[in-house]
């Protein structure tokens, strides 16, 4: 039996990196997952590569009615929620000096705002003692030149989960943030060799990491193997921000 078996779980940013692998990880492990994301060709395509027990809801989390149609799909089909994964984001960089109100906009409008409105909305369905699990950065602890914008986002999250810690005890519901560092997801693409040797220099294990590392940590977040964990910034960065 998996360690999610009838489980039901939602994963923001779902199609591809990160989230795909950790959607294909749940299902592995007996879960149901709905994924959400923008772009139909891509959902498809994800939705294909799992293969069995997925649904794909396109839609952007920054837009509240379209989050209200996820919902109420969830609600249709499996009528609970055991599991969201808020890991819909976006990291553009731009240096103090050269911000502009749409950068800031749209960052915080789908790290900050769409995370935040994505587990409000998810309450209704939660069941008590389930676990909400969102994807920050180790840019919220570390200084980045041209990721100010970013890296304010993503502290925010950390401050949500200390306080949905208290806010939702009494459901016993966990609240947790997983910090990763580099991973290798299409998001390096574009980035020459040269630039990631720079990157890994800077790793202690003198590595970048793979999504489906970041999919065992989620794993481990959602199940009841961390049943006494909630509060915390799990950083999977090689130890970079900890030196």
């Amino acid at each position: 039996m998996g360690k999610l078996t009838g489980k039901v779980a939602v994963i923001t940013g779902g199609t591809s990196g990160m989230g795909l692998a950790t959607a294909k990880r749940f299902v592995q492990e007996g879960a149901h997952v709905f994924i959400i994301g923008r772009r139909a060709a891509e959902l498809d395509h994800a939705v294909k590569q799992i293969g069995h027990g997925v649904t794909g809801v396109q839609g952007d989390i920054s837009s509240l009615p379209d989050l209200d149609r996820l919902y109420e799909t969830i609600k249709s089909e499996k009528g609970h929620l055991d599991i969201v994964f808020a890991n819909a984001g976006v990291g553009d960089m731009l240096p103090l000096g050269e911000i502009t109100e749409d950068h800031f906009d749209r960052t915080f409008d789908i790290n900050v705002r769409g995370t935040l409105f994505t587990v409000q909305k998810a309450l209704p369905l939660l069941r008590d003692g389930a676990s909400i699990i969102l994807t920050g950065s180790i840019a919220g602890v570390k200084g980045i030149p041209a990721f100010g914008v970013y890296s304010a986002s993503k502290a925010a999250l950390r401050s949500f989960v200390r306080t949905w810690t208290l806010e939702l005890k009494d459901r016993k519901i966990r609240s947790n943030v997983i910090s990763p560092g580099t991973i290798k997801t299409p998001i390096l693409d574009p980035l020459p060799k040269e630039a990631i040797a720079q990157i890994v220099s800077g790793v202690p294990m003198g590595r970048v990491g793979e999504s489906e590392e970041i999919a065992s940590a989620a794993l481990f977040l959602a199940s009841d193997e961390s049943s006494f964990i909630t509060g915390i910034e799990l950083f999977v960065d090689g130890g970079i921000a900890q030196v």
